[in-house]
């Protein structure tokens, strides 16, 4: 018989851990330490993609009515367009069939210049004609006068003839010769009056040859060509292949920028007032310009009223039809007396800045990255800004974009952080 086995030997230590337990355990540890890096990590860029970056102006206070400068203060910004004073699309004074186009696009001319020709052969043929009627006309005056110099002299030798011896002349012979003499100066005239209607239809023909020759009404630049050779041009557009004008001319020296003002700051606009211009392709040049004139009449629907402004800076950069701005300048205001109340410093934002909320104008602050709610009083639009009458006084981070529906106490980050 077997002897029972001895399994007091058979026992767990529980007192250190095997190697293979000992790195199972270190690789769990430290794959947990990473899962909860990559977790905070993870949470780290959520709440930074949460927090959206919107654009923000700073508002600036500027003393009396404007931003202070070398010509004056700001006292209205308007946007409007460049365009030439003097302007015109040329057309022809007959309808034709263009046979001669001798200008494009960027071409100068002068006044009176000739610009196209239309096909005028039958008009050169009237204008042949005519002075073949003249030259007829002419030849006939010649024997008319030959024809009546003839008789008048026949009618005085008859008178002679009667008045020395009535014997050798009757007297129905002598009234015959006065009445052919009279016949022949009635004639004469009428010889006379077809040479003045032939030289009418001469002077007629030519007009009409003349028509066909387009000349430059000034001198200027051709801005477009309207038609080309072989096309028929009209006075009036008639529709089909009819074209109205030929080319649109320009005088470049006369470019000018019309911009629309609000009515509400059309009295602090006068008339020869200094300006400054920057166009849309150039923001970093400045023109000088001065109000020509402010259009006597108000755009009912739209509360605004043109202005002239007339380019003092010669550039060949500037082109009709530029988008431009305009800050409409005025001369600085002597200093105050002592003791008189200071003017109150002149805040303007950009339109995009104010909401309408409740019927309310508000604009957003941003403050230690968060939004906050304003309510101001704004004037109208003026070249996309507003002015604040109150609300602001200078110094704040105003939100212009970023965020469509923003909410008090909205975390943000502005563009220039």
């Amino acid at each position: 018989m077997t002897a029972p086995a001895d399994l007091s030997k058979l026992r767990i230590n529980r007192d250190a851990p095997s190697a293979p337990e000992r790195k199972a355990l270190t690789r769990n540890l430290l794959l947990f330490v990473g899962a909860l890096i990559l977790v905070a990590v993870t949470i780290a860029m959520m709440r930074a993609r949460a927090v959206p970056q919107v654009q923000v102006v700073t508002v600036t206070a500027s003393a009396g009515s404007g931003q202070g400068n070398a010509a004056g203060a700001t006292t209205v910004t308007a946007n409007g367009y460049v365009v030439a004073r003097t302007k015109a699309s040329v057309s022809a004074k007959i309808p034709g069939r263009l046979a001669y186009l001798g200008v494009s696009e960027g071409s100068v001319v002068g006044v009176a210049e000739i610009i196209a020709r239309l096909d005028n052969a039958d008009y050169q043929a009237a204008v042949t004609q005519a002075q073949a009627n003249v030259a007829s006309a002419q030849a006939s005056i010649i024997e008319a006068r030959a024809d009546h110099d003839q008789l008048v002299r026949d009618a005085n030798r008859a008178r002679e003839i009667r008045r020395s011896n009535p014997n050798l002349l009757s007297e129905q012979e002598l009234e015959a010769a006065n009445s052919r003499a009279e016949q022949s100066e009635a004639r004469l005239r009428a010889a006379e009056a077809r040479e003045k209607s032939a030289e009418a239809g001469l002077e007629i023909a030519r007009a009409n040859f003349d028509n066909t020759i387009i000349r430059a009404p000034f001198s200027g630049t051709v801005l477009r060509k309207d038609a080309e050779v072989g096309e028929v041009v009209a006075p009036s557009v008639g529709g089909g292949l009819t074209r109205g004008a030929v080319v649109t001319l320009a005088d470049l020296q006369t470019l000018e920028v019309e911009v629309d003002v609000n009515e509400a700051y059309i009295a602090r606009i006068r008339r020869d007032a200094p300006s400054r211009i920057t166009l849309d392709a150039y923001p970093d040049t400045a023109f000088r310009g001065t109000v020509r004139q402010v259009v006597p009449t108000a755009d009912r629907q739209r509360a605004t009223v043109q202005v002239k402004v007339a380019i003092a800076d010669r550039d060949p950069r500037i082109l009709t039809e530029m988008g431009a701005k305009v800050e409409f300048l005025e001369a600085p205001a002597p200093r105050a007396a002592s003791g008189a109340a200071a003017e109150r410093p002149r805040i303007l934002v950009p339109a995009a800045a104010i909401r309408i909320e409740d019927g309310r104008s508000v604009v957003r602050l941003v403050r230690d990255g968060k939004l906050q709610r304003r309510d101001v009083d704004a004037g109208p639009v003026s070249g996309n800004f507003r002015e604040i009458r109150s609300g602001l006084s200078g110094g704040e981070q105003v939100l212009v974009g970023g965020v469509e529906t923003p909410k008090e106490g909205q975390r943000v980050k502005p563009n220039n952080q």
